[in-house]
């Protein structure tokens, strides 16, 4: 049977995490969470989402590097828990990947589209049909061997930290980099800043998420236990860092009182900075960074269908290869095609509390008490990497990720756990009927 090759390396993994992080997610939440603040404490919501990003990707470390397998979190829950709760975990993972990925995949996709208006008004249908084709191009693209796609990456990433860096050394140049800083430092903290810091807070860990993407295609890693870990701390430091300077930039020009409810606010930075010809360019790159993150982010999910499928426990056609590239083709097209249906389905800002709300009680905050079982049931000998602190980084990312799941709203919450709720009538109901059919 044929089998996945390791042939990424560092760098690879590096840009894969991190056009998965930057997609369009932060020039399109940038607004949206001054917004919500609506004060110049806005830079503690992303100052949250780093530190977030930084304690659960110890979690991921620590399991990723000592399972290397395609899928990621299926393994690590199917580890991590004995007997039938891992079984239950597993299943459930790979249940809402179904549902949250195509999410996922559509969020970047709709988000493209909306920025596209920067240049020409859309109507809701063509909007639609640009979301939907840039879908079917990103599944066009995958479509090859992962050496490929590893060239692919690192060409995509180049696009991220150049409209990056323009933004950020704009900033130095025709900004006052300090104000917005010294605004943040006087912010007097209180109950009611900090509940508004939740909701600024659910936006700005979606721009974080993809720093575990590697582990997705662990299965693909060349010398994993090193890999795994230091792609993953290096993306989450390289892009909290670029995240500061491109708000402290953005805010440092245009005050953030003017930037609430401007959908192009970086575009309106770029031509204050540099004139209306400079804009059209960054809006360019700005998208060029939205097409990469749904790349980096379909080719990581499409994984875990398939390790599931591999392992006996989802639909046996994801567990197929192509046969001549040799990747997950059926996988990679099924959740494809879920995601072009909600391209065209629904809004951005609605994609992105389903996406936080269904994912954190299984996947981030499942993985974290896994660990601790883990780590009681088996010790840390077979650990490849092994956190500092322990279990304090997981406590505390648990509590963030709770934060974080009661800040989704009470719509969102209940979305959430009712996907799980099914998910574990389904499981139950498949057990059932494998026991049937053995006996």
């Amino acid at each position: 049977m044929a089998q996945l090759t390791r042939k990424l390396g560092l760098l690879q993994a590096t840009s894969i995490n991190m056009i998965d992080m930057v997609g369009i997610g932060p020039f399109v939440t940038l607004p949206v969470v001054i917004g919500y603040v609506n004060g110049p404490g806005f830079l503690w919501a992303w100052v949250a989402g780093a530190l977030l990003s930084f304690f659960d990707a110890m979690t991921w470390s620590e399991l990723g590097a000592a399972y290397p397998k395609a899928g990621g979190s299926y393994n690590f829950l199917k580890e991590s828990y004995p007997g039938t709760w891992g079984k239950l975990m597993s299943f459930l993972l790979v249940w809402q990947t179904c549902i949250q990925a195509p999410l996922v995949i559509a969020s970047a996709a709709i988000g493209f589209a909306q920025y596209v208006t920067y240049f020409y008004p859309l109507e809701i249908w063509q909007s639609k049909l640009v979301s939907g084709g840039m879908v079917i191009l990103v599944i066009a693209l995958l479509y090859r061997r992962i050496e490929e796609i590893g060239k692919i990456s690192v060409l995509l990433w180049m696009g991220v930290l150049v409209i990056m860096a323009w933004i950020i050394g704009g900033g130095f140049i025709h900004g006052n980099m300090m104000a917005p800083i010294n605004a943040m430092n006087d912010f007097k903290f209180n109950w009611s800043f900090i509940a508004v810091l939740g909701y600024g807070s659910v936006k700005t860990v979606y721009s974080y998420l993809g720093y575990y993407n590697v582990c997705l295609l662990g299965g693909e890693m060349k010398n994993p236990s090193r890999n795994i870990p230091l792609s993953m701390f290096i993306s989450i430091a390289g892009i909290s860092v670029l995240y500061l300077g491109m708000n402290i930039s953005v805010t440092s020009v245009i005050p953030w009182q003017e930037a609430i409810g401007n959908k192009y606010v970086v575009s309106t930075y770029i031509e204050i900075i540099s004139g209306p010809a400079a804009a059209i360019v960054a809006t360019v790159l700005i998208l060029w960074v939205a097409f990469a993150s749904v790349f980096s982010a379909t080719l990581g999910y499409s994984r875990i269908p398939y390790a599931a499928a591999l392992d006996g426990r989802f639909f046996a056609p994801f567990a197929k290869l192509h046969p001549t590239k040799n990747f997950p083709y059926v996988s990679l097209l099924a959740l494809g095609s879920i995601a072009f249906v909600f391209s065209l389905l629904f809004k951005i800002e609605q994609v992105i509390s389903a996406i936080l709300a269904m994912r954190i009680l299984v996947q981030f905050i499942g993985q974290g008490v896994g660990l601790i079982l883990l780590r009681k049931r088996k010790g840390t000998s077979g650990l490849p990497f092994k956190m500092p602190l322990f279990p304090i980084p997981v406590i505390i990312a648990t509590a963030f990720w709770l934060f974080i799941f009661i800040s989704t709203g009470w719509k969102y919450m209940l979305g959430g756990l009712t996907v799980s709720i099914l998910g574990i009538i389904a499981f139950y109901f498949i057990e059932k009927r494998k026991k049937v059919i053995r006996n």
